[in-house]
């Protein structure tokens, strides 16, 4: 656990900016989704 400390200290900015932009990039993913299951439905 204390080797763990060090890491998160040095590599926490990188791991926030990421987990920020996944999170960003879901949201868009789920646009992305629920408009192309819309248009399969208007074509049905």
């Amino acid at each position: 656990m204390q080797d763990l400390a060090p890491l998160i200290s040095e590599g926490g900015f990188p791991i926030f900016v990421t987990l920020y932009l996944l999170h960003r990039l879901e949201a868009k993913l789920d646009n992305v989704v629920h408009s192309t299951q819309s248009l399969s439905l208007e074509k049905a």
